[in-house]
């Protein structure tokens, strides 16, 4: 079996880390599944855990080089998102009083990180190193365009509605948010991988298009679906992990006195990390699109899947479903649809956007340990 994993990523020497480590972390996610896990255990986890991160990376990149873009960035945002839904839903399940607000928060939290911290250190990363980050305005404009009706219907609205006390929504109203999540993203991806296609390759500095990238040569089939495979491995490790070390995460937030949202915050920077530096590493590449790709098209995931799949779950979660936004965080929202706009707009940016972004992320990250 060894033999056959080294044979089919074309290292024959030497058996990689990047398969190792994912398939112990398995291991290892079975041993402690649903078991109450000592401080000791929880560092052993929290080594895989990083491990798993950065393997998961490494295999999306080997499938992002063979499939080119977009569809490489899409791969990658597409299967963290459904295993982070699949977290989510399990932590409600498990708790749907305490964890009501859960979706909602995490939700958020994964759309501020995306559009403001990946995006803003993409930014900052490729114009220090090229003078101006550069990108294609009409495949980064659509995504935005899209997050910003996306996160209203599904995340501002509840607030707003009278047909149910509080911020949520009632089964009608959360039918309706859940089909147009799907169906936006659905559409958002038809346009992003088939009938325009074209404006979300990376850009060369004139504005010529990328089609392909120019480093090295392109993996075989055979190493493309043992990467495939070794990446669903590796991420059902780091958010099956993320979850087994959610216990101690949530009693040292409630031990720090800090708000139970917190913890939707710290879930989302765990399962973002593959996405993180996978962009970053494309960023120092200059190919901004590509960051840009991956920064928001984890944010349409995030919103566009997780909200039809926890208005599945409601069906039979006893406790209520909160999306509604309170109004500090509306407000975040709306600085960042509007500085994002006017950061697209350009077609390209210099270090100055990518901090404004970074400020907003800070301004969110501290109203969420102290609101």
């Amino acid at each position: 079996m060894i033999d056959r994993i080294r044979a089919a990523l074309g290292r024959p020497g030497l058996l990689r880390w990047t398969v190792i480590v994912p398939l112990l972390a398995l291991v290892l996610l079975a041993l402690t599944w649903g078991r109450s896990l000592p401080g000791a255990v929880v560092a052993v986890v929290a080594v895989f855990l990083a491990g798993a991160v950065l393997a998961a990376v490494h295999h999306a990149e080997v499938i992002a080089h063979r499939v080119g873009e977009p569809f490489g960035s899409l791969v990658l945002a597409v299967a963290v998102t459904v295993i982070e839904v699949a977290l989510i839903v399990t932590l409600m399940a498990d708790a749907p009083i305490k964890n009501a607000t859960l979706a909602r928060d995490t939700v958020f939290a994964a759309a501020m990180i995306t559009c403001n911290g990946i995006l803003g250190l993409s930014i900052v990363i490729a114009a220090l190193r090229h003078r101006v980050a550069v990108f294609n305005a009409e495949g980064t404009g659509a995504a935005f365009a899209t997050i910003a009706t996306l996160a209203t219907l599904s995340l501002v609205l509840p607030t707003f509605t009278t047909s149910k006390p509080g911020p949520e929504f009632s089964t009608a109203q959360l039918t309706f948010a859940a089909v147009a999540s799907l169906g936006l993203y659905g559409l958002f991806v038809t346009t992003q991988t088939l009938r325009h296609r074209e404006y979300f390759l990376p850009v060369t500095a004139e504005g010529d298009l990328l089609e392909s990238d120019d480093h090295g040569e392109l993996p075989t089939v055979r190493a493309t679906l043992t990467s495939l495979g070794l990446l669903a491995v590796a991420l059902v490790s780091v958010v099956g992990l993320a979850k087994g070390v959610s216990p101690t995460i949530e009693s040292a937030v409630a031990d720090a006195g800090l708000p139970s949202s917190v913890v939707g915050v710290v879930i989302a920077l765990l399962v973002l990390l593959p996405e993180s530096i996978a962009a970053l590493r494309a960023a120092r590449a200059n190919r901004v699109q590509t960051s840009l790709n991956l920064a928001l098209g984890s944010a349409l995931a995030s919103i566009g899947l997780t909200i039809p799949a926890v208005a599945v779950a409601s069906v039979w979660l006893s406790g209520p479903l909160v999306l509604g936004l309170g109004p500090t965080h509306m407000v975040l929202l709306a600085l960042t649809v509007a500085v994002g706009t006017l950061t697209v707009i350009p077609r390209r940016a210099t270090p100055l956007q990518g901090a404004v972004h970074l400020a907003v992320l800070a301004a969110y990250l501290v109203l969420a340990v102290s609101p």
